[in-house]
């Protein structure tokens, strides 16, 4: 079923209200291709490869988490960035991406999709108010750290990075997908047993270890895949658009 690039975006925008964040890139339409979109491919990163895949399944639209024009970055259209944008162009598809909206939403977020498959049970946010981009929440039982890590194995299909802090179980958790690193000093003062994010950093490991808090890095990309995939399913749901998910292999 064919739909409006309007209508998508007009339903793309109330389900994840870019309008209430102040975010690091433009959230919404972001390249403007063909006015009519059948076939929806969405992924995590608007990477050549994923432009590529989605040119070869003839995608009329790509939504992503991490798309173009970053706060600070050369605005300039060379090298990489003009590949990429000229490949859109040129095949008369468009880029739509929500980064902190993604992130945020209380059922289709990042966040949330992660803790769904983790088995947590979502307390609140990190934050103050509706739109934390960080949650709290706890496990029905406690789990040990290498019950985490293996569930996190099981579930994202790699080995994450894990600081052990003592034998202490967990129960409360506090997480937040990508790079995220740097939430471990608030999720320390929420007094939870462990904080899990995407990314890590060098002075992370020091902040679990001093604090006392459990710390699992699992992946920016692996903790990111599944709400672009919601966002693309729910599209698909209330429009009746084609969609298929790409991953493009990340290690980071």
């Amino acid at each position: 079923m064919a739909v409006t690039l309007q209508a998508l975006l007009a339903e793309a925008n109330r389900l994840m209200e870019p309008e209430a964040f102040q975010d690091y890139c433009p959230n919404g339409l972001q390249v403007e291709g063909r006015g009519e979109v059948r076939r929806l491919v969405s992924g995590v990163t608007a990477s050549q490869a994923l432009i590529d895949a989605a040119i070869e399944q003839r995608a009329d639209a790509i939504l992503v988490h991490h798309g173009f024009f970053w706060r600070g970055e050369d605005p300039c259209l060379r090298g990489m960035k003009r590949r990429r944008i000229a490949a859109l162009l040129e095949n008369d598809i468009s880029l739509i991406a929500y980064h902190l909206p993604l992130d945020a939403h209380p059922a289709l977020g990042n966040n949330a999709q992660l803790a769904k498959r983790l088995g947590i049970v979502v307390d609140g946010g990190m934050d103050a108010g509706p739109r934390s981009v960080g949650n709290v929440g706890h496990f029905s039982e406690a789990l040990a750290p290498e019950q985490l890590a293996q569930r996190l194995v099981d579930v994202l299909g790699r080995e994450p990075l894990v600081e052990c802090v003592g034998e202490q179980p967990i129960k409360r958790i506090a997480w937040c997908t990508g790079a995220a690193q740097s939430y471990i000093d608030k999720a320390a003062a929420l007094g939870v047993d462990a904080y899990l994010s995407g990314e890590v950093s060098e002075p992370t490991i020091h902040s679990a270890r001093e604090q006392g808090v459990h710390y699992f890095a699992a992946g920016h990309h692996a903790t990111e895949r599944y709400g672009v995939q919601a966002l693309g399913e729910a599209l698909s749901r209330a429009l009746g658009v084609e969609h298929r998910f790409i991953d493009i292999d990340n290690p980071a």
